[in-house]
This record gives structure tokens, C-alpha cells and sequence, in this order.
């Protein structure tokens, strides 16, 4: 099998291409240090596979899994295995939002687990899908306090916020609207990831998605009709 890296720590890099080389099953064509040079060998050397890190240059936020749909929109045959640092659902439901083929999200943990890369990587592939079961457990954690009953424990001004927030509203725009200071509105927004248990890790952008994504599920519940019209 054709693999390419792309990790920006030089030596998780190379110790994961001597891994997989030591296996006798993958041959690595690249192992690259950020998201342009993994696009540009995905192009030019078409591998079987690629493994990614989540977290790359230049923000160090969710480039791993811009990569992966990008690779799979424009090279379908190629499957990609992104890593993670964190146990994070809302990595998960990103990297899967459009579909779960060819696509395996795994903790940095299983690099070191040669047997259990090596079949993320065969059943990608083959366009399966892979996830690593700490994630899967996560995932069943958030399920079990579901977004709505989150949002009960909100203030009126702090629903009023994340309202505002829902159309895109920036800090500034919010505080124009609403007739509150900037530092009471950021006072507000930080209440509502905390209340949301929106972890400090993900990054302020994607808490802010988050917190959205939670608020508009909510409004959907609410506009479903008890009875089928």
C-alpha cells in the first residue's frame, strides 16, 4: 500500500514512516510537514492512502480535515486516516459531516499500535470507514446530555446572544444589537461554551460553531409539529 504522512513534529513523522515501512505492508511516497504539501504529493503521486494530523500549520485548527475532504472530493480513491491529540466529538462529526467512505479518524495513541494504523489504513482503502472507540465513547457521553437540555441551563440574555451569534453576528455586531458592552457580551459567550461543556481545547472559532450548531438543532426540535401534516 501507497501512504503519504503529513505531520509537522519531525520526529512523530519519521518515527510513523519507519513504523509502517517496518511493516512491510505500506510503502511511504511522502511524509510532509504541512496541508500544501500534502495536496500537492497527493497529486502528484496518487497514493492508496494518506494519514494526517488533524492540527497543522498555519493555524493549527482543523486543516487535517479540510485535507481530508478536499482529497476525497477530488481523488475519491484515496482514503484518509486523520489523528488526533484529543478525544473530541466535534472533530468527529466534522471529518463525517458529509459521509463516513474512506474516511477513519484515530487518536495519536494508535500511531504507536502498528496493527491497528495498519488496519485504519486497509479499511480506508477499501472505503470503509474507521473510528477510534475512545471517540465512539465521547460521542455516546454527549448524546446523553443532548444539546437541548444544555441550552435549558442558558439565561434569557445569554439565549439572546447566542441568537445573535446564530447569524453570524460578530462580538462587536452583537454588542450593537443587543445594547451591551463588548466585555459583557464575551462575559456571556464564555457563560454559554461553559454551560454548553464546550472545552477550551477546541479553539474559540469552533466553540462558537458548536454553540451554534447546538442552538439551530434546538430551534428545529422546537419547529417540529407533534402530528404530521
Amino acid at each position: 500500500m501507497k501512504v503519504v504522512i503529513a505531520e509537522d513534529h519531525y520526529l512523530v513523522r519519521e518515527g510513523t514512516r519507519r513504523l509502517l515501512e517496518s511493516s512491510g505492508e505500506v510503502e511511504v511516497l511522502a511524509a510532509v510537514e504541512n496541508i500544501e504539501l500534502l495536496l500537492d504529493a497527493v497529486d502528484r503521486l496518487r497514493p492508496d492512502a494518506v494519514i494526517t494530523d488533524i492540527r497543522m500549520p498555519p493555524t493549527n485548527q482543523m486543516e487535517g480535515i479540510e485535507a481530508a475532504h478536499l482529497i476525497r472530493s477530488t481523488h475519491p480513491h484515496v482514503g484518509v486516516v486523520v489523528l488526533s491529540q484529543y478525544v473530541n466529538s466535534l472533530y468527529a462529526f466534522e471529518l463525517f459531516r458529509g459521509g463516513t467512505a474512506g474516511l477513519a479518524y484515530l487518536l495519536k495513541d494508535r500511531v504507536g499500535e502498528l496493527e491497528e494504523l495498519l488496519r485504519a489504513l486497509r479499511e480506508v482503502n477499501a472505503g470503509g470507514s474507521v473510528i477510534d472507540p475512545k471517540v465512539v465513547e465521547g460521542l455516546l457521553a454527549r448524546r446523553q446530555q443532548p444539546a437541548a437540555s444544555l441550552l435549558e441551563t442558558l439565561t434569557s440574555r445569554e439565549m439572546e446572544v447566542l441568537g445573535e451569534m446564530a447569524q453570524g453576528k460578530s462580538n462587536a455586531a452583537i454588542s450593537e444589537t443587543l445594547f451591551i458592552s463588548p466585555s459583557a457580551v464575551e462575559k456571556h459567550i464564555n457563560s454559554i461554551f461553559a454551560k454548553l461543556m464546550l472545552s477550551s481545547e477546541d479553539g474559540a472559532q469552533h466553540r462558537r460553531v458548536a454553540a451554534v450548531l447546538a442552538f439551530l438543532r434546538n430551534q428545529d426540535l422546537r419547529s417540529t409539529p407533534d402530528s404530521g401534516e
